[in-house]
């Protein structure tokens, strides 16, 4: 009996965690930039004398997906959305660099370009900075271009270039705070092979409807879990009436 607590337990513990990744990956269906969590199942043994026939169920986080989202027009000057593979270069809490695809750009109080929650946006030698403008322009390169107050309407001055990256999917993962990072702790190389398009935002790569399908499959999952362990118990305790009768 207690092969089948092992596997109907260890199920339900590991539907539990999956549902997390699915209720996170709907929660931020409408955030800027979001690559989806993907997550899938194995089998393991439990090891030890006399063990070997029992098995419990793991859920394992696979990584990240790549799948890009839609990219919708804004019109808004500091809004960049990343042409195919590629990601923005950020500073990360920590100060590490970090990588993300949300373009939804500003200027904060002490002039420092920022993504939409606050990670400085890096540039080949450290953070972006922007002068007071009146007019900016971000190229498809990454090179950021301003006219400076009281200047004639001509005039554009190049303030700096946003660190653009391309390193392979594989060789990124996905920190706690929504960050991706290089595997091996290194920062990746700047790549002129990524571009942006200004004055437009990428959506989140989750769909909607397939994050919802797949809670709900995990909590009816999860529910016949709980059924086969209460069947368990009903017929052990059928077992030990039939024991105490003999």
């Amino acid at each position: 009996m207690d092969r089948v607590l092992y596997l109907a337990t260890s199920a339900a513990k590991q539907l539990l965690q999956a549902q997390t990744v699915a209720t996170h990956n709907l929660a931020n269906v409408n955030t800027v930039g979001f690559q989806a969590d993907l997550a899938s199942f194995r089998e393991r043994h439990v090891d030890g004398p006399g063990l070997d026939s029992r098995v419990y169920a793991v859920a394992e986080g696979v990584g990240t997906s790549s799948a890009k989202g839609v990219i919708q027009a804004t019109g808004r000057p500091l809004d960049v959305a990343v042409n195919g593979d590629g990601w923005i270069a950020v500073q990360a809490p920590d100060g590490s660099e970090a990588y993300t695809r949300a373009g939804n750009l500003k200027v904060n109080i002490n002039g420092q370009l920022t993504t939409g929650t606050g990670h400085p946006v890096l540039g080949g030698s450290g953070p972006l900075v922007v002068p007071e403008y009146e007019k900016l322009e971000i190229g498809a390169d990454g090179t950021i271009s301003v006219r400076p107050i009281g200047q004639l309407p001509n005039t554009l001055a190049e303030v700096g270039r946003i660190k653009l990256v391309a390193p392979d999917p594989a060789e990124l993962v996905k920190g706690p705070d929504g960050l991706l990072r290089m595997r091996n702790g290194d920062d990746a190389p700047a790549s002129t092979e990524v571009t942006l398009m200004s004055g437009a935002l990428e959506g989140s790569n989750v769909n909607g409807v397939e994050a919802m399908v797949n809670m709900i499959g995990f909590a009816r999952q999860f529910e016949m879990a709980v059924q086969i362990m209460q069947s368990a118990r009903q017929m052990d305790e059928q077992a030990n009436k039939l024991m105490d009768l003999g």
